[in-house]
């Protein structure tokens, strides 16, 4: 059986319906008829051969899949005919969908796909929070107890709070980053390691045997994948383990931390009471909720549990500044970043509506080229439905180019984005275009064909077309002016985001740090602990690194602190833990957080902070450990209002410091969030002030910091040629805290030029076809006396309708979301008024230019050429 209609089933067809002609008219000239008589009757009898035609097709049942392929043809000869309409439009389309892909690939990790974990919509991370501390951390006291009374969880899991430095003793030796967990965390995410197994329920417990996991990268990097791993001995610390594992490539901690090497975490129930002030040890905790239970039921559930163990162990004065949190996996582990990828995709989606609109606009363009065409066909029978077939057809062809010329734009967008990842975007740099993102991008051009030839499609060929070859269609003009609007009105809410966000970067780099940055760097020295196990070893190493830096060549001021302003980890307490000789102690949980240093006379010399009252720390007080504080002067205000604060005194630990000085406030809260209160103690040479986190130096150099550094390390080196050094400039620093509004307000900035370029075009485009549109009745008005300036007013009219009409839906629009962006805006209100009017001075500049163009051309035309056009 033939499934297809060949050439000769057509000429049967036409020989079978030739034959009955034949006969009929053989019947009608027996019957009387002269021959042509006959014929007439015949065909009257018959009737339409072609619709015969047509309804024989049908019955043989491909016929839709010939017309698909008559349309194909028709379209690909149609765009062979007009290669510039052809590239003009492919190319908007892959600008639009390659921008929309590029960033859809990146959303889809934070926002919509699964977490490489089983059962990730489960995944919960739980704890509390307080105001020092605003991700979930769990203190071994209140872990054993939720554990054992919880009930809406399948299980819980602990690791430690964060990596910890560590070094590989061996003959290669190594500095790495090492962390604890649990032997039920693994289970927990369902994973498996790729190379042996996991912990043993004996391994993780107090004095158990002393065994490792660890990553594929340590794994691949230091011992080349080695699959003899298993089993052999490690040094670290100067303690041996047994690598009993190692994890996938791909495997992500929970926090989103890295680790090389991962230690059983080993708890013990009975060390928790005496251990961290009676708290135990801190911890981060993850669960699993049980099959139907969701997070507010978990969080009802719990907070009982949670009531009765803060008010066991926490002290009334505190407990309500703690609190129960329980959220996602997924939020724990995007956290701030999904507000602005939402934004950056609407932002995105709002340039592919306006290439849309583009497209459309240019379709009906051609469209009203084509009407006296259109026109035939539908009179010669073509159907209505057959025409817009037609149209999408073209359409989808143009779409699915756009798609392919829009995937490769999108590979490269993508590659910079990756090149330009800023800390605290996660997932980025696992972005990829893969089968999920190819199928993306096709239903996205499928869609981009409905949008952009589905109204001009709807169109009905008018009849009055077959009179004229320049027939015009007030309907197509009204429906290009609409779009053009629409896509002003969407450029406007995008230029007034991008320029709140300009305003807000700007307001950022230019605020006052309160400190010098040029010439200052900072040298972090990992010294490895089992080898400096005491804080005398610890001490006598930083003072004779302080030694050998001061005595390079153009170092002005060295310095030792535990950190440098404004942004980093920093030492932190509680106001209402202030104790005030003289003053009553604040109110419990109130006065919100104030930051804490421990650095030495130089270190206000290094950084240029200025003391405004009072005195510095001396080399004196320093040697002799005497009890004295600087405190800064948002402090003072806050604390003596009003007073002299210099001789009051603070109680810090089991004695009181006096305050000889007030430092002027520095940027503490890095870059965009509010500045803390800030006290300073003085760094003693004594063992009993070098406990806790190991300390950095400053180095303040009339060289360049470039220069200086190989001093530095040579100097580090020699009183220990094995340690690992890492320096970093202040202005490093501070703009890697800038690198995120960076990148937000860049990615919006460009989106909204492409629609501001986008739109532009498309006014362009509709002012120049009223332009010729209107030709005959520009020749008329010059004839009967009209100057040139009129001319230009009459066509220039049309597009400040058009602008004014988009920016002011659009300026509304824009103000209706502005709070969107509050999240993302520092010291800019969401309505600004100069950002609005800075973007309204922007679109009529650009706007209007491209108005003038078309304008200028019309007024410029011949009245006799004019009169004699059709």
């Amino acid at each position: 059986m033939r499934w297809w209609p060949t050439r000769d089933r057509h000429a049967d067809l036409e020989r079978e319906l030739r034959s009955d002609l034949e006969l009929a008219e053989e019947e009608h000239r027996e019957n009387g008829l002269s021959p042509e008589e006959a014929r007439y009757a015949a065909r009257r009898a018959f009737g339409n051969p072609t619709l015969i035609k047509e309804q024989t097709r049908e019955a043989w049942g491909w016929m839709r899949l010939e017309r698909f392929q008559q349309d194909l043809r028709y379209a690909l000869r149609g765009f062979a005919r007009n290669p510039m309409f052809t590239i003009a439009v492919i190319a908007t389309l892959a600008v639009a969908i390659g921008a929309t892909t590029a960033v859809f690939s990146v959303v889809d990790r934070i926002l919509f796909r699964s977490l490489p974990y089983a059962n990730d919509d489960r995944l919960v991370s739980i704890g509390t929070v307080h105001s020092l501390e605003r991700q979930e951390f769990m203190m071994g006291m209140f872990f054993f107890d939720w554990r054992d009374n919880q009930k809406p969880f399948e299980v819980m899991a602990t690791q430690s709070t964060m990596p910890h430095p560590c070094d590989l003793v061996e003959t290669n030796p190594a500095q790495l980053n090492c962390l604890t967990f649990d032997a039920g965390l693994l289970p927990l995410l369902g994973i498996s390691p790729v190379v042996g197994r996991n912990f043993l329920h004996e391994e993780d417990r107090p004095n158990g045997p002393h065994v490792v996991l660890i990553s594929y990268g340590f794994w691949q990097d230091h011992f080349n994948r080695d699959p003899s791993i298993l089993d052999r001995t490690i040094d670290i610390d100067g303690n041996p383990a047994r690598v009993v594992g190692v994890l996938p490539k791909d495997f992500q901690f929970p926090t989103l931390q890295s680790a090389d090497v991962i230690f059983p975490m080993a708890l013990n129930r009975a060390d928790q009471p005496t251990a961290n002030g009676g708290f135990g040890y801190p911890m981060r905790t993850f669960a699993r909720l049980k099959p139907g239970v969701s997070i507010e039921q978990a969080r009802e559930e719990m907070e009982p549990l949670f009531e009765h163990t803060r008010d066991t162990l926490i002290r009334p004065d505190v407990r309500k500044d703690i609190h129960l949190s329980i959220r996602s996996l997924r939020d724990r582990e995007t956290q701030d970043v999904q507000s602005a990828v939402w934004i950056l995709l609407g932002s995105v989606f709002g340039v592919l509506l306006i290439a849309c609109a583009n497209v459309a606009s240019l379709m009906m363009a051609r469209g009203a080229a084509r009407e006296r065409e259109l026109a035939v066909r539908s009179a010669l029978g073509a159907s209505r439905r057959r025409l817009i077939r037609q149209t999408l057809t073209e359409a989808a062809l143009l779409s699915l180019a756009g798609a392919a010329a829009g995937m490769a734009l999108a590979e490269g967008l993508l590659r910079v984005f990756v090149d330009l990842t800023p800390t605290g975007i996660p997932f980025l740099n696992r972005a990829a275009l893969d089968l999920r993102i190819a199928l993306f991008t096709i239903l996205l051009s499928l869609l981009c064909a409905g949008l952009f030839r589905l109204l001009p499609a709807l169109q009905t060929p008018r009849v009055v077309a077959l009179a004229s070859r320049a027939a015009k269609s007030r309907e197509s003009t009204v429906l290009r002016q609409v779009l053009v609007a629409g896509q002003i009105a969407v450029t406007v809410i995008l230029l007034s985001g991008a320029a709140l966000l300009l305003k807000s970067f700007q307001n950022m780099e230019e605020q006052r740090l309160g400190m010098q940055t040029g010439g200052v760097f900072t040298v972090q020295i990992a010294l490895p602990h089992f080898r400096y196990n005491t804080d005398q070893k610890l001490m006598d190493f930083f003072l004779q690194a302080e030694a050998a830096v001061r005595r390079l060549p153009g170092v002005r001021t060295v310095a030792i602190s535990d950190s440098v302003p404004p942004g980093g980890w920093m030492s932190g307490g509680r106001w209402s833990g202030l104790i005030v000789e003289g003053k009553p102690q604040p109110t419990p949980g109130t006065g919100g957080t104030l930051a804490v240093r421990t650095v030495i006379p130089d270190y206000f010399r290094a950084l240029n902070i200025s003391i405004i009252r009072g005195r510095n720390f001396t080399e004196e007080e320093r040697r002799s450990g005497e009890p004295v504080t600087i405190i800064s002067r948002l402090m003072a205000a806050r604390l003596f209002p009003g007073e002299d604060p210099i001789g009051r005194r603070i109680r810090c630990g089991s004695q009181w410091c006096t305050v000889i000085g007030m430092a002027e406030n520095v940027k503490n809260g890095g870059l965009l969030e509010p500045d803390d209160p800030e006290i300073y103690f003085l760094r003693h040479s004594t063992t009993d002030n070098w406990a806790g986190r190991t300390p950095l130096i400053v180095v303040d150099s009339v060289l360049s910091p470039k220069a200086t550094v190989p001093w530095v390390r040579s100097e580090i080196a020699h009183l220990d040629p094995t340690v690992p050094v890492t320096t970093e400039t202040l202005n490093e620093q501070i703009s890697k805290l800038a690198d995120r509004p960076r990148f937000e307000t860049a990615l919006l900035g460009f989106f909204a030029l492409c629609g501001l370029l986008m739109a532009v075009i498309g006014l362009y485009g509709v002012i120049a076809f009223v332009a010729t549109q209107r030709t005959q009745e520009i020749g008329v008005r010059m004839a009967l006396g009209a100057t040139r300036p009129d001319i230009l007013r009459l066509i220039t009219s049309e597009g400040v309708r058009l602008i004014v009409l988009g920016g002011v839906v659009g300026l509304g629009a824009a103000l209706g979301t502005a709070q969107l962006l509050k999240g993302l805006l520092f010291n800019v209100a969401p309505r600004d008024p100069f950002s609005y009017i800075a973007v309204a001075l922007l679109l009529a500049i650009v706007a209007l230019s491209a108005t003038l163009i078309p304008a200028r051309r019309a007024a410029s035309v011949d009245p006799m050429q004019a009169l004699r056009t059709e």
